[in-house]
């Protein structure tokens, strides 16, 4: 045991040293991040395509590698692959396969919150806040919920890839559209490389945003992961530092939308905003590792290349240190009447809150038989967390004395995995809190998928169910500021959600039906304050994909439909579409290949989201209906060699048809037309 934990550390020190260099320079990280979706499990094969396989076959040959990659999450087929990438799960001995972006599919959508089926509302400009019109996919943080409306940046621990490479990867991107002194930019740099077959380290860092169309309406947010992996025949490890933040100018929205709607000003600076100097300012480190052993249950013979095939026990932890910070500032005299309450300084604001988590679990899995058997894993753990939230109180301020609140929360989990051939997929999870501050908070549910094979092409039925009871969270109880303040006591909210869906990836096919039922949802009202539902909330949604081929040209369709019956509570749009009609050719054959087309969406009337500043929140308004306006984005995409080159004309339409009530958000116009080009290059030899 001594020579493992000797070796652990020699393991984890080079990480731990590179993100203390980070910490000790935070000007130099950025924050945001993409949502990165599971892709499989263990023996589903590669979701994710390599990068150029063929082309880097040879490199798994070269005599630099002196012994095989041996994990037993791997199986043959990655392991044969030149390059790949995966998600840990903080939880589990387990990691999801992600995808290695250098496709040109896709490519022109460069908004992280528009890349998910429908795409979102948001507050007009990359780098600002953004919530997703399909409700299943918005987030319901139970942690610092003033960063849930930039979700779509954030890189969290189950959200860092990492890499196995077998020669060192670099890319670089970039994006840009806008008059310089308005410009909206996007600087991405990723960098893999393996010291072993099983060892590797990468850095990933984004910086989004814009100077702002309007006045007041800048953005940065920025991203850096520092991520360490080991994955060894029975140990592996993962480790990484993350540093979050976004810098945000908050202008309110335009005092008037019938200066979009009824004017055409050639100058959109000269719109009257809402706030003149007000800023939001939010920050988050992170560090974290997990750890897991195997223990074969007999003797492994020299043919033995994995465990993963054999009966084993594995014994693990996990330990994550995050702390979030948020700043909100402005003066009245640049305010207006735009808030109603000025509780501790009628001059100026500067509302401070921070909420820190220290988890650790302990968990064990058990591999019956082999890791894809009809029982492959069985996995429990327990784990704590403790909670320490600070912000201004008004006895405080009277006492020249601050404190923070601590609160602990225990809780125990479990899970079922399994798996027959490639035929049948099932899984079952339960997460139980006995005592704490989430005390008889219960999470349980269980998902399969069942695949017929036509001609090798798969056709799969999955479905899932969940049931939740969660305590409220922190903050939506206890929150005092300048412009805000309430202490309530809200019963916990009961959900159970269902959700079905068909997929035929030969012919671009994919059904989904999904129900969600909440008793007692919390949700921010009409007056920007938290507020519980009485009663029950359902919500149905219905989604379909079709991707349609005649030679080169593809006609691909995205279409939602979804009931809420209570819109007061869960505002939802009826219908939302996206649609991108492109056609793809050769100009010279494995040389270079161009899409050219166009994107579109839409969504039908509803009573939107506004946003308030102040609190950082989305919150449910009954002023103005928002929705049936076609947004339309003309795009060239070309890959040359490993280069991908996208040049497009966003919000083409913009004044062509007479209709301009381009806002999604209440009070946020959506920016006019501009030309917006950019470039991603992959290094891999």
């Amino acid at each position: 045991m001594p020579n493992l934990l000797r070796r652990y550390a020699a393991l984890l020190l080079p990480g731990l040293l590179a993100a203390a260099v980070c910490q000790a320079m935070p000007g130099r990280v950025h924050a945001g991040a993409e949502q990165m979706p599971p892709a499989g499990l263990y023996g589903d094969g590669m979701n994710g395509m390599p990068l150029d396989t063929a082309r880097n076959r040879g490199a798994g040959d070269s005599t630099k590698v002196r012994k095989p990659l041996e994990s037993y999450f791997f199986n043959d087929s990655i392991r044969g692959l030149s390059n790949f990438s995966w998600n840990v799960d903080m939880s589990r001995n387990r990691i999801n396969f992600a995808p290695i972006d250098t496709s040109m599919n896709g490519f022109q959508v460069d908004y992280p919150f528009l890349q998910n089926d429908v795409g979102s509302a948001y507050i007009g400009t990359l780098g600002g806040a953004a919530i997703p019109l399909n409700y299943f996919l918005r987030p319901n943080p139970r942690n610092f919920t003033f960063a849930s409306a930039y979700d779509c940046y954030l890189y969290t621990p189950e959200r860092v890839p990492f890499y196995n490479v077998k020669a060192p990867f670099t890319q670089g991107t970039y994006f840009m559209s806008g008059q310089r002194k308005k410009a909206e930019e996007y600087l991405g740099l990723i960098h893999a490389q393996n010291i072993s077959p099983s060892t590797g380290f990468n850095l990933n860092y984004k910086s989004r945003g814009t100077r702002g169309m309007y006045t007041w309406q800048g953005a940065r947010d920025k991203n850096l992961s520092l991520a360490f992996s080991h994955t060894g025949k029975k140990y592996s490890a993962h480790a990484g530092y993350i540093y979050n933040a976004a810098i945000l100018k908050e202008n309110g929205g335009i005092a008037n939308d019938r200066d979009i709607t009824d004017t055409i000003f050639d100058l959109p600076e000269n719109i009257p905003i809402r706030l003149q100097d007000a800023r939001n300012t939010i920050k988050n480190n992170t560090f974290y590792f997990i750890q897991s052993y195997g223990v074969p249950l007999r003797k492994l013979s020299d043919e033995d290349f994995s465990i993963a095939d054999r009966s084993s026990i594995f014994f693990g932890h996990s330990f994550e240190w995050s702390k979030f910070t948020r700043l909100y500032t402005d003066t009245r005299s640049s305010s207006g009447d735009y808030y109603d309450h000025w509780y501790i300084d009628p001059a100026a604001s500067r509302d401070s809150t921070y909420e820190g988590l220290l988890s650790n679990k302990l968990f064990v899995q058990i591999q019956p038989w082999d890791r894809n058997a009809v029982i492959g894993t069985i996995d429990a753990g327990i784990g704590m967390d403790n909670h320490w939230y600070y912000q201004f109180r008004p006895d405080e301020y009277l006492n020249d004395n601050t404190k923070k609140t601590n609160r602990n929360s225990y809780y125990v989990y479990g899970s079922l995995e399994g798996s027959f051939r490639r035929y049948l997929k099932w899984g079952a999870d339960l997460r139980y809190h006995p005592m704490g501050y989430r005390s008889q908070d219960i999470d349980f549910g269980g998902n399969i998928a069942v695949s017929a094979f036509i001609r090798q092409r798969p056709i799969t039925l999955s479905g899932s169910v969940r049931y939740a009871s969660r305590t409220p969270g922190y903050w939506t109880e206890n929150y005092f500021s300048n412009h805000y303040a309430w202490f309530n006591s809200f019963a916990k909210e009961n959900e159970t959600r269902i959700d079905l869906a068909l997929t035929v990836p030969a012919i671009g096919t994919e059904l989904g039906a999904y129900q969600s039922v909440t008793t007692g949802k919390i949700y921010y009202d009409a007056n920007c304050r938290p507020a519980q539902h009485a009663g029950s909330v359902s919500v149905s949604g219905l989604y379909a994909r079709k991707d349609f081929r005649f030679g080169g040209f593809h006609l691909n369709h995205r279409v939602l439909l979804q009931w809420s019956t209570a819109q007061e509570v869960v505002p939802v749009p009826l219908a939302s579409a996206y649609l991108s009609y492109y056609f793809e050719f050769n100009v010279v054959k494995n040389v270079l290949r161009v899409q050219l087309g166009v994107d579109g969406r839409y969504n039908t009337e509803y009573y939107a989201f506004g946003y308030n500043p102040a609190l950082a929140q989305f919150y449910n308004q009954d002023e103005k209906q928002l929705g049936n306006y076609v947004m339309l984005d003309a795009f060239l995409v070309a890959k040359w060699k490993r280069m991908r080159i996208m040049v497009k004309l966003q919000h083409a339409n913009e004044n062509l048809f007479g209709e301009r009530n381009y806002f999604t958000v209440l009070h946020y116009p959506l920016n006019m037309r501009q030309l917006r080009f950019g470039f991603s290059w992959s290094f891999y030899d």
